[in-house]
């Protein structure tokens, strides 16, 4: 697919835009007072694959933890600041790397105090549009014009005050608005794009919702940074989002094929399918790998996949590009699938 040029920010090391692979985020949902906690789940992300964390900044506690969080943090630390703008000053004095409004939660002069700020520090700013939240000269318009209008707004008048390093991202509930939304705005503007769909619900919803609407912008070349939004765990967010991306071949992965299984399945192929992926999370490699459920399914349909297993009644096969390579017990495949990808 072509990918869509947008400009290049830097936040704290983590290039957004351009030709930059595209950025995992997500946030934390600790009280950002509690020092420990959050950066114990800052770690969790970072070691899931997260690059990029939000913290929420809800009171002038929170704002004074940044600096700390920020220490420790293995990852650039966003601070994300609605209604109160001294706030987003303070988490600019605090060092954060990024800082992320929502406008229509703030008032026009608020937002020319935080772009000079901003530019002063050199803190690329994420402008965040939802459909909640949009101008209120836009209100008349349908939501979809309303969120364009209201992130163009906001833009031009960062860039006016001298901030020009800016992530934008126009978000709704609805799947159809963000895309037609999102994919408006993104066609005549050079700003990276934050890819996501807002209160998209627990991890099943969300991952529905999410893989339609981040998919569907990422197949027109659109999206610099991406969020999948869970209501739960944040921990529980980036398989999600990696799997995404990796479905797109936008990051390289193992890409899991297994068979929906039926009555001629001998073994318990979705508890193996799981298995193989969790042996086989941390292979950075573009592989595809079959888990097949029987000899229908076996190496003859998955001969496209780079290895394989196939389980029998008792026995099944080990596989690659179609070829048997051994027999074996069926509780023997998976480890010794992840030993040939690791011997080859």
């Amino acid at each position: 697919m072509l990918r869509r040029k947008s400009r290049v920010i830097d936040a704290g090391g983590v290039k957004i835009g351009g030709d930059n692979p595209i950025v995992i985020q997500s946030m934390t949902n600790t009280s950002t007072s509690d020092v420990e906690s959050t950066v114990a789940q800052i770690k969790r992300l970072a070691a899931a694959g997260c690059q990029l964390v939000r913290v929420a900044v809800p009171d002038s506690e929170a704002a004074r933890c940044l600096k700390e969080i920020r220490k420790l943090s293995p990852v650039p630390v966003v601070a994300d600041i609605h209604f109160d703008p001294p706030l987003a000053l303070a988490a600019l004095e605090a060092g954060v790397d990024k800082l992320r409004i929502n406008p229509g939660t703030m008032g026009d002069k608020a937002l020319k105090e935080i772009a000079l700020a901003a530019n002063s520090l050199k803190v690329p700013v994420r402008i965040g549009v939802n459909s909640g939240s949009i101008h209120y000269k836009y209100r008349h318009l349908s939501r979809v014009d309303a969120l364009v209008q209201s992130a163009l707004y906001y833009c031009q008048a960062m860039e006016r005050a001298g901030c020009a390093d800016l992530v934008v991202s126009l978000k709704s509930s609805s799947v159809r608005e963000t895309v037609q939304a999102t994919a408006q705005f993104a066609r005549d503007n050079d700003y990276p794009i934050h890819l996501g769909v807002t209160e998209a619900g627990t991890i099943e919803a969300s991952t529905i919702k999410s893989s339609i609407g981040i998919g569907a912008l990422l197949l027109q070349g659109i999206g610099d940074t991406l969020r999948v939004s869970v209501t739960g765990p944040p921990e529980s967010e980036i398989p999600v989002a990696l799997g995404i991306l990796r479905a797109l071949n936008l990051r390289q992965g193992a890409d899991i094929i297994s068979c929906p299984t039926c009555g001629r399945s001998g073994y318990d192929v979705a508890a193996a399918a799981r298995e193989v992926e969790a042996l086989l999370s941390s292979v950075e490699l573009p592989l595809r790998v079959a888990v097949m459920g029987c000899a229908v399914n076996g190496p003859g349909e998955a001969k496209h996949a780079d290895y394989g297993i196939a389980f029998g009644p008792r026995e099944g096969v080990l596989f690659a590009k179609g070829e048997v390579i051994k027999k074996m017990p069926n509780e023997e495949l998976p480890k010794a699938l992840l030993q040939l990808i690791k011997n080859s």
